[in-house]
């Protein structure tokens, strides 16, 4: 069994940009657990993103984050090779139809207006598609 990827630790030289990037990592986790409460709103994403925040403003924090039991296996495949697991990609897109339907069924959007969320949406999951499935160890 490997070990996990080491935090980046790349904290940033001033005492004020370490601040805003302490202060944009905690809005992202913030962001992170409401999409673990509200269906249609991802959660992974925020926490990735925080994680880099809190490498270049708190090693301590962003350990946190990599060590957490629930999301720190995927917060961990993502930095080690851009990986998420087969059961994420299921439930992304899953998460992405059932939020253009809902958009589609309260909107009654146009055309236009429909092709383009429904051609951002498709460019979304081929990317989460495309991504590798982390290795198991």
């Amino acid at each position: 069994m490997t070990t996990p990827p080491e935090p980046i630790h790349r904290r940033s030289g001033s005492r004020a940009s370490r601040a805003l990037w302490l202060a944009l990592g905690w809005i992202l986790v913030s962001l992170g657990i409401i999409g673990a409460f509200l269906p249609l709103m991802p959660t992974t994403i925020f926490l990735i993103l925080a994680a880099g925040c809190f490498a270049r403003s708190s090693p301590r924090l962003e350990a946190r984050l990599l060590e957490h039991p629930r999301f720190g296996s995927a917060l961990r495949a993502w930095r080690a090779g851009g990986a998420i697991s087969r059961k994420a990609k299921y439930l992304a897109c899953a998460g992405m139809m059932l939020g253009y339907a809902i958009f589609w069924w309260t909107v009654r959007p146009g055309l236009a207006l429909d092709l383009t969320v429904a051609g951002l949406l498709v460019a979304c999951a081929a990317f989460v598609v495309s991504r590798p499935v982390p290795r198991q160890h």
